[in-house]
């Protein structure tokens, strides 16, 4: 429901802090928060089970998600903010100026997600993903085909960045994440209580040592990694409880990590090109798993 409506000329108030610190991540994730961005993202957020906590868009777009706000459970605060105004948030032109601030849920633990996806599981871990936009465009790869879990390694960047949640196109509220380097399902009441920031949030846990307790689960760990001769993607057998393991673009997957899989493989390609983007690689081995299990 809609708590109230207040037109705004800057984002000074108090209140208003989540979009007047858009730019600065790290605040965000100490409160539990992010920031959705555009019409359709927001849309899927209304849609969600996520909690809403404001929307800030010009007059024009309230009426096309009054609806929505008055179906939602809990008081949402409305911002109206002329076009010019929302652009200094961003620093570009921005074609529809619609935004929100969600709160981040309490993730599952690796347990939950294992216990709660069906047979046979299909995870995808990523490994020193830094860039958020890459990392959306793979989030939405994993809901498009039917990944139950994210595993995000500890030196990866949050999905729930502004700009992931952006490139996800929304797919993000749909998806379960065990997020090692953020770990809000057990920090975000300590983060509460400390004022959100004077709680260490270094990882107890690696992405390495997760990879090794799936393998104990039964769970088949499969590196995609370019620089291999032992095994072609079309070889590698994905019809049992597997997660598919992915890096970056410039450095691929790390010794350790590597050593942490059962075995490693590579999409076939000629030896003058070194690797495909993140996205386009997730999705080329989906679309394999997917057909190996009678899906496509």
């Amino acid at each position: 429901m809609i708590s109230h409506v207040e037109k705004i000329y800057s984002f000074g108030a108090p209140e208003l802090q989540p979009y007047a610190t858009l730019r600065r991540p790290l605040e965000h994730r100490r409160q539990g928060i992010f920031v959705a961005e555009s019409e359709r993202v927001v849309r899927r957020l209304l849609e969600s089970r996520f909690t809403v906590l404001s929307l800030c868009m010009p007059e024009r777009h309230l009426e096309t998600f009054r609806q929505r706000l008055e179906a939602r459970p809990e008081p949402i605060a409305v911002y109206l903010a002329e076009k010019k105004l929302l652009e200094t948030l961003v620093g570009y032109t921005v074609y529809q100026g619609v935004f929100a601030v969600g709160q981040i849920p309490r993730l599952p633990s690796l347990e939950e997600i294992i216990r709660q996806s069906p047979a046979p599981k299909l995870f995808v871990a990523v490994h020193e993903m830094s860039n958020a936009e890459n990392l959306g465009a793979l989030v939405r790869n994993c809901v498009a085909f039917g990944v139950h879990g994210l595993i995000v390694g500890e030196t990866s960047s949050s999905p729930y960045l502004r700009r992931a949640v952006r490139n996800s196109m929304g797919t993000i509220f749909e998806l379960p994440v065990y997020e090692l380097n953020n770990r809000m399902g057990e920090l975000h009441e300590s983060l509460v209580k400390h004022e959100f920031g004077a709680v260490e949030t270094t990882p107890s846990e690696t992405l390495a040592q997760t990879l090794r307790d799936l393998r104990r689960r039964g769970v088949r760990c499969i590196a995609a990694h370019p620089h291999t001769d032992k095994k072609i993607l079309s070889r590698a057998d994905f019809t049992g409880d597997c997660c598919i393991v992915l890096g970056n673009e410039g450095d691929g997957i790390s010794p350790e990590v590597l050593e942490a899989c059962d075995e490693a493989v590579a999409i076939p390609m000629p030896p003058t090109v070194d690797s495909l983007n993140v996205g386009a690689a997730a999705a080329i081995f989906l679309y394999e798993a997917n057909r190996q299990r009678g899906k496509t």
